[in-house]
């Protein structure tokens, strides 16, 4: 399949950016410290993430791990039927962004499978994201303008897009005319 590399690719490219840009802030700031960037609207400021979005789940951080572990496996599978190029970097962003965020939960601090995660870009005080939060938003937002336009994401189980289906049925001998033979009512 020539999709495999590709995806790969892009979801290595972001998980690379992810991490060296956690690592970076982990390195060269002091955690909970608000470093403006663009005024009050948007900040450098190192925190450590149990929850999801928003810290929502403090408490269930393997949940969570259970969930990204989860999110993983299916991009991976889904994204065998992407349709187009622009697909494939759709599931290999948003690939990339769940396991760049799935690295913290699973080797950072306090212990395996219960890492915080790294975030560290204030957005006006609502949340603090990171590169992996970009990229999982990102990929969400174009699959679902994918899907109120109408584009083709993903092909059927058996590999066939959905339009080339209708059309291999259209073309058919006899589909769509009275050319074809039919049987009598009488038959």
């Amino acid at each position: 399949m020539t999709w495999r590399p590709a995806l790969w690719l892009v979801a290595a490219g972001v998980v690379i950016v992810d991490q060296v840009s956690k690592q970076w802030v982990l390195n060269n700031l002091e955690p909970y410290v608000l470093h403006p960037v663009l005024g009050k609207w948007l900040g450098i400021e190192l925190v450590f993430n149990s929850g999801a979005a928003f810290s929502f789940g403090n408490s269930t951080t393997w949940l969570l791990t259970i969930v990204a572990i989860a999110v993983t496996v299916a991009i991976v599978y889904y994204a065998r039927r992407a349709q187009t190029p622009a697909a494939v970097w759709v599931f290999g962003i948003g690939l990339g962004g769940a396991i760049g965020n799935l690295i913290d939960r699973l080797f950072r601090a306090p212990s395996f499978g219960q890492g915080h995660v790294v975030d560290f870009i204030n957005y006006n005080n609502w949340f603090v994201g990171n590169v992996a939060d970009i990229a999982i938003v990102a990929a969400a937002i174009v699959v679902v303008l994918m899907g109120l336009t109408g584009r083709q994401l993903l092909s059927n189980a058996d590999g066939d897009s959905a339009d080339s289906v209708n059309s291999q049925v259209s073309d058919a001998p006899g589909a769509g005319d009275d050319s074809s033979p039919k049987a009598h009512p009488s038959e």
